[in-house]
This record gives structure tokens, sequence and C-alpha cells, in this order.
């Protein structure tokens, strides 16, 4: 497979590359062909090749917009392939704005989002997922995301899918050559050993799927669905460990109608709270569609806090909220409200494992936080674990249904498109085989300027 062909852009755009609002550096980038002569006629001068020098910026007549460093990096040795120049000033919009107008000026346009990043790629300096990993890394929601995100754009999940592609293409190679050469029907002496090879992959493929299937949970964060029947403390627990009142509570059963989001980072650990509407009979359709969302929510959970009165424990309609989880969720029951029954709190061990704690008087929430970071030690993938997006996950599902289609083909022709398609969608991870409309669509999510 080769990358997908496109030629990069013989225009030169700009960007500013730091966040909007007032700061006390700002960063104008700039990259193609005619960086080195906006340079020229901004600064003066080219500055010299991967040294800061420190210089002001020229407006049209003459004038001094700024002053700042001017980084100057030839190309193909540099982030996009191409001539590049960064400007580092003073963080105030309006000086940026009047930088940026400027750059313009000379000749660049004004960069889509990822534009930088997506000239990377094209121009061999980073495969597609490592492309993904630079914006992965700058939204990391915790430390673990961010190492492991490091550790994508090092090229961590990319070896591991050149590894399958080169076991695929050697059995490829194989089966082709024999279909190419053979006077019979070529693959029927050998279909043992093709499908044992194929099992090989299939085993290796697993694993990979398990590790960025556990690259993506730690990606997102780890979601955490608060459920239970009505008045049972669910808006309560979201506000005691969001630090502040995101979801209104009173004693009237049925307050909370539709989802309360709130994230949180407990040490280190990112976890995406979902509050969720108390589950009753009820012929409310406004209450009825809550419900809903409440069931959509709970099966995209890795872990669900179940709500319970501590002087009532589970009933028959918890038991059967927690048959509808999908068989990976996690389950911690909560038996809130022990300032009323009396109880201690302390976990809870069974075939429904929890804790006891009181939310009005916070006793107990130590433990929960513990349990928390218990649950999230799943997601510490190690130190070569990566990161991974779900159409990652997607290509792996693909890869794997076409491995299976060729395990089961009798006809070898058939067999043969079977392991073509397969390598083909592992391609689509890394950039070596893909569609315009995959570019646009990833790019697009990235910020204008990286």
């Amino acid at each position: 497979m080769s990358p997908t062909p496109r030629p990069t852009d013989p225009d030169t755009i700009a960007a500013r590359a730091t966040a909007p609002g007032v700061g006390a550096i700002g960063i104008v980038r700039v990259s193609g062909p005619a960086a080195g002569e906006v340079a020229r006629r901004l600064l003066g001068t080219l500055p010299p090749p991967r040294r800061a020098r420190f210089t002001p910026f020229v407006g049209a007549a003459g004038e001094v917009l700024d002053e700042g460093l001017a980084l100057w990096f030839p190309g193909p040795a540099s982030y996009t392939g191409e001539d590049l120049l960064e400007l580092h000033g003073h963080g105030g919009p309006v000086v940026l704005e009047r930088l940026l107008r400027r750059v313009l000026e000379l000749g660049a346009r004004p960069a889509r989002p990822g534009e930088f990043t997506e000239r990377a790629f094209l121009n061999g300096r980073l495969s597609l997922e490592q492309a993904e990993a630079v914006a992965d890394l700058i939204s990391a929601g915790s430390e673990q995301a961010a190492r492991a995100a490091m550790n994508s754009l090092r090229g961590a999940l990319g070896r591991r899918c050149r590894a399958l592609a080169a076991g695929l293409m050697a059995l490829r190679a194989r089966v082709e050559a024999t279909l190419d050469f053979a006077e019979t029907e070529p693959v029927a002496e050998e279909w043992p050993e093709v499908r044992g090879e194929i099992d090989v992959l299939c085993g290796e493929l697993d694993e990979l799927r398990a590790r960025a299937g556990e690259g993506l949970r730690l990606a997102r964060g780890l979601q955490v669905v608060i459920a239970g029947r009505p008045n049972t403390g669910k808006s309560s627990l979201l506000n005691a460990l969001a630090g502040e009142p995101v979801a209104i509570v009173t004693d009237i059963p049925g307050t909370t109608r539709d989802l309360v989001h709130a994230e949180v980072l407990l040490e280190g650990l990112h976890l995406r709270l979902a509050d969720t509407a108390g589950l009753r009979p009820t012929g409310d359709p406004v209450e009825q569609e809550g419900q809903r969302r409440t069931r959509e929510a709970l099966r995209g959970a890795d872990l669900v806090l179940l709500m319970v009165d501590a002087r009532e424990g589970p009933d028959e309609s918890d038991r059967a909220l927690l048959a509808e989880l999908p068989p990976a969720c996690a389950v911690r029951v909560l038996y809130n409200k022990i300032d009323l029954s009396g109880e201690r709190p302390g976990r809870v061990d069974g075939p429904l494992p929890g804790l006891r704690l009181s939310l009005a008087t916070g006793e107990g929430m130590d433990l929960l936080r513990e349990m928390l970071r218990e649950a999230g030690g799943s997601l510490n993938l190690g130190e070569d674990g990566f990161l991974a997006r779900r159409r990652h996950l997607q290509a792996l599902e693909r890869v794997h249904g076409h491995l299976l289609g060729a395990r089961g083909q009798q006809e070898a022709e058939l067999l043969a498109e079977e392991l073509r398609l397969a390598h083909c969608a592992l391609g689509e991870i890394t950039g070596e085989c893909g569609s315009e409309e995959l570019l646009g669509a990833i790019f697009s999510e990235f910020c204008i300027g990286k």
C-alpha cells in the first residue's frame, strides 16, 4: 500500500497557532513556497535556519507592528515538509490580528482547520494516525491520555498496524502467486496451512483490537453513568463529585428529566459523568423521553453507579436495569442515606459490590473516590500504551470481518479478494489506503493553526 495520492497545495497558508484570547505570547505560522518571501518583506531578511532571531515585524508603510522571535525552517526539514516561518510576538488579539493581516497581504491565504498537519501527512512527515495523535495530545484530558497520545505520535499504533500488514502482505503474495502460476486449482492443497496462517493473523488482530479499545476509552475518558430510582441521590452525587451545583436537587421525584453532564479530573483520571432521569413507571411523555435517554447512556457506559436507598436496598426494577447493561460494563451499587439507616460507611462485597455512604454528611466519599480510581486503573495502558479513535476500531472490525470471510472461502480468487480488502482496511488507519473524504473529515476536526 502507498500513501493516498494527493499533491500538496501549491499556495502558502497562514494562521494563528496559539489559542484565542489574551496571552503573553502569540504565534503566527506560515507554510508554503512563499514563506521565504513573506519573511524577507516582513523582517527585512531571511532568518538563519532553525535559530531564533529577535526582530521587529514591519508593516506595509515601514511601521513596526510588533517585535519578537522569528524562526525559519526550510523544507523539507520542517513540521509540514515545506518552507515554514513562525513569528512569536505578544499575545494580544489586536496585535496578532494586525500581524496575520500583514502576512495575508504578502501572499498567504488563511489556513483551513488542521491544514498544517494535513500537509505534514501529505508530505510524508507524519502518518495519518500520528497526525491524529497531534490533536489527541492537545486535547488530552489526563496525564495517562497525554502519555498515550505521545506514544501514538511516536508511532506505537502505526508499528503494530504495519507488523500485522506485513503478515497480511506475505500471505496475499503467496496466494496470488499461486493463482498466477498454477495450471490447476491452486490453493486447495495448501488450504489447511493458509487457514492456519489466517488464524495466527486473527490472534494478533484480536490483541490489537483489545489494546485499541482500551486506548479509545482512555482518549474519551471513563464514561460513568449515575442511575437508579428517583430520589436516591443521583444529582447530589454528581454535584459532590463535580464540586459545584451542576444538577438541580429537590425532594420532588422526577426533577431530573434529561442527561446532566460533568467532567472531573480525579488524580489524573478523566471522568465523564452523566446524571440521568430516575427510572420509574410514568405516563409523562417528557419523563419517558428522559428515561429513554437514560437507557441510551447506559448502553455506552464503562461504569454504572447504581444509586439505592440504604434503608431499602436494590429492588426488582434495579435488578432489571442491571440485566439490560452490556456485559463489559462495570457496576457499583451505592447505598446512600446511611445517616438515616444508622449504618457506617464501608464497602459492600457480594454479587452486587458497592459502597455504603451518605451524601448528606459526606461520609464514605473518600472511599468512593478510591473506588473510582480503582475502576479507572484498567485504563493505565503501561509505557507502550497508545490512544485510539473510533474510526480505528471500526477499521479493525472490518479487517476482522474480511479475515473471517477469507477463512471460510472455498474459491481461491475470493480468498485473495478478502485478504486484499483486509489489507486495505488496515491501511486506512495509517493513511496508506484511504480517500479524500476520509482525510477531509479527519483534519476538519483540528483547530486552525495546527
